[in-house]
């Protein structure tokens, strides 16, 4: 006997609803955005009813605001922003799509959505620039801080073979100059006019580099 396939019970309020997007925001000195689409879909096997509620219905227009989605489709229900004011920069208000079985009346699912009206989208570029700005200088600070002990510690005075050198230099320079008369230093300890010269010339970028430490 052929047994007739039974769709599962479905409990109120559990059903996940799909609409994109999640968040709507109308800028007023941009008219394109007065006018903004929200999709529902339906990914089921079976009809679903919806019914588009708002917190504050008189500032909006929903066209379609109650029909009927078949399976596996999806619908498009327009909203109008009709009270474009100033007084109502920044007011975040909802719209809740609740969805049903064609043959119910019980809510299977819901979703809400919200609606934010701000001024100028420029202004709102800016705002977000600079707050990514912000943001990257803290981290650039914060990664920085650890390395400057180390740092410190690289600075904190003049190496060995800085100090070698310059002692080397200085007792070139007490040496003998080759032609010297009556000299009792050996003549190859004798340096020449040219070899005192250099040995002075390194002594004062050793000086530099010690005092700059």
């Amino acid at each position: 006997m052929h047994q007739q396939k039974r769709q599962p019970e479905l409990v109120e309020g559990n059903l996940p609803v799909f609409v994109f997007p999640t968040e709507l925001i109308f800028y007023a000195d941009d008219q394109s955005t007065h006018k903004q689409v929200l999709t529902l879909y339906n990914p089921y096997e079976f009809a679903l009813k919806f019914k588009v509620l708002c917190t504050t219905p008189n500032k909006y227009v929903v066209v379609d605001a109650a029909g009927a989605v078949k399976p596996q489709c999806c619908v498009d229900i327009v909203i109008h922003h009709r009270d474009v004011r100033s007084c109502h920069y920044g007011v975040v208000d909802k719209f809740r799509l609740q969805v049903s079985e064609q043959s119910q009346r019980k809510a299977l699912g819901r979703k809400e959505v919200v609606a934010t009206l701000l001024p100028s989208a420029k202004e709102q570029q800016k705002e977000e620039e600079e707050k990514r700005i912000k943001e990257h200088l803290s981290e650039s600070l914060f990664f920085e801080q650890p390395f400057q002990p180390e740092n410190r510690a690289v600075s904190s005075g003049p190496s060995l073979l800085t100090v070698f050198l310059g002692v080397v230099c200085v007792a070139a320079l007490m040496l003998p100059t080759l032609g010297d008369v009556e000299s009792l230093v050996p003549l190859y300890l004798q340096l020449s006019v040219n070899q005192k010269l250099v040995a002075a010339y390194i002594l004062g970028l050793i000086t530099m580099a010690i005092l700059r430490t």
